[in-house]
């Protein structure tokens, strides 16, 4: 298991206790959501597996040995993308933000150059590269933030919220990215409250609830499970929504228009075979 989160506890000073024993894995090349409602303890999770936050209790194992042991070297191979992408951008220009973190892993400038303009390139930011990030939209913020940690190719990709406020196109981008990322063999974790994304994307999910972690079960059952969802105080996808009240919810009902598509094109052709 590339990842696990083991038991973990966390509390703020002089606050609550936020996670109460909160477990759960992802392994390489596979993309693990963890849902749950606003203030339930997402992003101090994604925090903790990211080595940023110590846990009062338990423990963060990258490839069963423990994270704090492998620390600052594993940096590397982790990559924490933030929700407010303002939190994360500080260099002058895009250019600027994308080479930060290949400057300290790179050996020459033309080695960090060179994956620049990869990176420009697979994420289509020529015409915003020398703009700085304050000016830009918030998609397109975003879609920064996921690329300057792409760029580095890190083996673990921990996302907040990453769709949170975005139009329908960088939405796709960033469901293609993860795709990819998913074939190459990384694991990404995703912490969202945007049930198509979640839907779109994820093999298995985790629900947080009051602070402890249930599930972990494939994206399906989850999601077509009402009790799971009214803890992560989320409807069903769309399409389920809409094939449950047409009456026509069945075992394996499709949770995307790209699966009710597939699940239609098979049922069309079947008839003519």
């Amino acid at each position: 298991m590339l990842l696990r989160v083991d038991n973990i506890g966390f509390e703020y000073p002089g606050g609550p206790e936020i996670l109460k024993e909160a477990t759960f894995n992802a392994d390489k090349g596979e993309i693990v959501a963890i849902i749950g409602p606003n203030g339930s303890g997402k992003t101090t999770l994604l925090m903790v597996a990211a080595g940023l936050l110590d846990p009062s209790k338990g423990i963060v194992y990258v490839e069963d040995k423990p994270l704090r042991e492998q620390l600052p070297k594993i940096r590397s191979r982790i990559g924490l993308v933030f929700q407010e992408p303002d939190d994360q951008l500080f260099n002058p220009t895009v250019y600027e933000e994308l080479a930060f973190a290949l400057r300290q892993l790179l050996n020459s400038v033309e080695e960090v150059d060179e994956k620049v303009k990869k990176i420009t390139k697979k994420f289509d930011l020529k015409e915003i590269i020398n703009k700085p990030p304050y000016k830009l939209s918030i998609g397109e913020k975003r879609i920064v933030a996921l690329a300057s940690i792409i760029a580095y190719d890190p083996d673990i990709l921990l996302l907040d919220e990453p769709t949170a406020n975005l139009s329908s196109r960088p939405v796709k981008t960033i469901e293609e990215i993860l795709q990819e990322a998913k074939k190459s063999g990384k694991v990404v974790v995703i912490a969202s409250h945007d049930v198509e994304f979640v839907a779109s994307v994820s093999d298995r999910i985790y629900v947080i609830d009051r602070g402890s972690i249930i599930g972990g079960i494939n994206a399906r059952s989850i999601l077509s499970d009402d009790s799971m969802l009214a803890i992560a105080d989320m409807n069903p996808p769309l399409v389920l929504q809409t094939l449950r009240e047409l009456g026509l919810e069945s075992e394996n009902t499709p949770m995307t228009i790209r699966e009710l598509s597939k699940k239609a094109c098979s049922e069309k052709t079947s008839k003519f075979t």
